[in-house]
């Protein structure tokens, strides 16, 4: 696939950068430590299902100490509802003991000791030290890995090969912040289906082929529309005279304390 140019990488970032001037993760957190549990427990996971989970969970526990009384038990009730918890509950609790022997309790700024602990891989790596230290790291997921693909900013056949492609080409005042420009783009705009392409600020730099021309029509996004009662539909046939159905008939007079017959 054909490669953006290096004048056009530089206008795309700086489209980006007019569009998000600030861009953030989305995950919460209180402090490195606590960003470091919720990155390990959003692998497959929405970020939007880890902060449902954690709302609670780091009100009592923010610190490896905490975590380590709070218990594996505890810990696993409180984010069963994101999947793989059982197994993020006990690598959160291993590194949380990891942390409280080998690093006082606090959490490394380094690449080496952070890919130590359990759980806690290139990507997790990446975005802790990305937005707990301010490191210009570039982490890869699947928005990251599909967008850099698709608009030719920085091809590769892996997530490896894309982060030191991208690397190699962001320019360097926006290496900071890149990893958060590119997720949120991919999330919201530069989707797997249906990208809008149409509402994207790159449009004109972007190498992919297939753009869409169109916005998908906002009916597709809306909330479907509720579906009438039987007491709806009795309301109805009275007011019209006509006869309900059978079934709304039944259940309208059951509502007024009738028997089904």
């Amino acid at each position: 696939m054909a490669r953006m140019s290096k004048e056009n990488v530089g206008r795309f970032f700086a489209a980006l950068a007019a569009e998000r001037p600030d861009p953030t993760t989305e995950l919460d957190y209180i402090n490195p430590y606590t960003l470091l549990v919720a990155v390990v427990l959003s692998a497959q996971a929405t970020d939007v299902s880890v902060n449902k989970a954690t709302a609670e969970l780091f009100k009592a526990v923010d610190t490896p100490a905490k975590m380590i009384a709070y218990g594996e038990p505890k810990l696993r009730d409180a984010i069963k509802t994101i999947g793989l918890y059982r197994t993020k509950a006990a690598n959160v609790i291993r590194l949380s003991e990891i942390l409280a022997q080998k690093h006082g309790g606090a959490v490394p700024a380094n690449r080496e000791a952070l890919e130590e602990l359990p759980g806690v891989g290139r990507k997790t790596a990446n975005v802790v030290l990305n937005v707990a230290f301010g490191q210009p790291t570039i982490a890869v997921d699947t928005h990251i890995f599909r967008l850099a693909n698709r608009t030719g900013l920085a091809p590769g056949k892996d997530p490896r090969a894309v982060e030191e492609a991208l690397e190699a080409v962001v320019p360097e005042q926006y290496l900071r912040h890149a990893h958060h420009w590119l997720i949120l783009h991919g999330r919201y705009v530069c989707t797997a289906r249906n990208p809008k392409c149409a509402a994207c600020v790159v449009r004109d730099l972007c190498l992919y082929e297939a753009k869409t021309t169109a916005d998908v029509p906002a009916a597709a996004n809306a909330s479907p529309a509720r579906r009438p009662s039987n007491k709806d539909r009795v309301s109805s046939a009275r007011a019209t005279g006509r006869r309900a159905p059978r079934r709304a008939r039944r259940r309208g007079a059951t509502s007024r304390g009738g028997t089904a017959r």
